[in-house]
């Protein structure tokens, strides 16, 4: 890495809209933000291209994908983090908080949880500190609220373990996400090969564990939430009581709402939305739940993840720069916004005195290709 590189000549992404002009790093910071096409000395000439800040990442289950690739198949996990750590980088995501889930369930009924996050974050940390990883990753721990094990697991975790969001989900056959028993057949049936008599079985055993452990279960983990200094999230909001109950906790994020009632009833209360990139995406959700264009249409979409696809989320971007007519505005919902929701000062904005974490890329038929990653200053991709 040079001691200053200068990226000039490029259309820069700003808090307050684009600006044909240069940014220059040093020492993993922005020190200079200047307008002009001029190349100086020494600088590298983007000939046009977008420069924007690295993108915020919030929610991804994809680090739970390399660890376990398929149902049946475990992978280990120190390859699997550093593998995970490069496929974001690769995508322009220079800042990300792995979801980990925390509570796991007996196998009644076909299907179960075992625990894993105490593990998997220590090895995290373990490989952050070595200087293995090429971008800032935190943790989101995601409690299931119904679940055996989610009180002893989160007490587990302290504020040493950088933990910057929990969030409550609750995954419940017919709550929320899997309000329709049909859809939740589909996807169950579809993910473990269930039969019709063990799917059964297992929807009855998880709804009374359900019935039996949701209040004390959410009641710990919002206690959790305040120990560890994060901040609190919820899930798959559905009606306009959850979005009630959810500000009662004082949630400031709310991940996937399904309807649109519950993404309004969110902006009245103060709680930013977050939709998954692939729904912007594929033009809708994958288990029928309300498309996040629609949300962005009616002014209703705040924070924008990557959720299971990393690279869909900055051509996500790009898409709702087309939808309203303002790239800055749209890049925001990647960068500045999920820095923000996180509680991140220092990043998510091209201005000086910030973060150097950015990303150059330029748009081939519509798709944005990059053309170099940048993390604290340094290259990774």
């Amino acid at each position: 890495m040079p001691e200053t590189l200068t990226l000039a000549n490029a259309r820069l992404i700003l808090p307050g809209g684009e600006m044909t002009g240069r940014v220059t790093l040093r020492g993993g910071e922005i020190v200079e933000v200047a307008g002009g096409s001029a190349v100086p000395a020494g600088a590298v000439d983007c000939g046009g291209d977008l420069v924007a800040p690295g993108l915020v990442e919030l929610h991804t289950d994809n680090l739970e994908r390399h660890i376990r690739p398929r149902p049946s198949a475990h992978w280990p996990h120190k390859p699997a983090i550093v593998a995970h750590d490069a496929e974001l980088a690769a995508c322009g995501i220079t800042t990300v908080f792995d979801a980990i889930r925390v509570g796991s369930i007996e196998g009644k009924g076909g299907v179960g949880w075992s625990r894993y996050a105490r593990d998997l974050a220590d090895e995290l940390l373990a490989m952050r500190a070595a200087g293995a990883l090429k971008i800032s990753h935190h943790i989101h721990l995601r409690a299931e609220i119904c679940s055996h094990t989610l009180v002893e697991e989160l007490a587990q975790f302290g504020p040493e373990d950088r933990v910057g969001i929990l969030s409550l989900m609750d995954h419940t056959p017919g709550q929320r996400q899997f309000a329709d028993i049909g859809q939740y057949a589909t996807y169950m049936k579809g993910k473990h090969g269930l039969s019709e008599e063990v799917f059964q079985e297992h929807v009855r055993t998880r709804v009374a564990l359900g019935a039996a452990v949701r209040d004390a279960h959410e009641a710990a983990a919002v206690e959790a939430a305040q120990r560890l200094g994060a901040v609190l999230a919820s899930h798959d909001d559905t009606e306009v009581a959850h979005v009630v109950r959810s500000a009662a906790h004082g949630i400031a994020l709310a991940e996937f709402p399904t309807t649109v009632e519950a993404a309004r009833a969110c902006r009245s209360h103060g709680i930013a939305v977050m939709m998954g990139a692939p729904n912007l995406v594929r033009g809708g959700s994958h288990s029928g739940n309300v498309s996040a264009m629609a949300l962005a249409g009616e002014g209703l979409l705040d924070v924008v993840s990557s959720d299971y696809v990393p690279a869909a989320l900055l051509y996500a971007a790009v898409l709702l720069g087309e939808l309203w007519g303002d790239m800055a505005c749209a890049m925001a919902t990647v960068t500045a916004a999920p820095a923000r929701a996180a509680g991140l000062v220092d990043r998510g904005v091209i201005a000086e005195g910030m973060r150097a974490d950015v990303i150059r890329f330029r748009l081939v038929d519509g798709v944005p290709v990059l053309r170099g990653v940048w993390a604290a200053g340094a290259r990774v991709a």
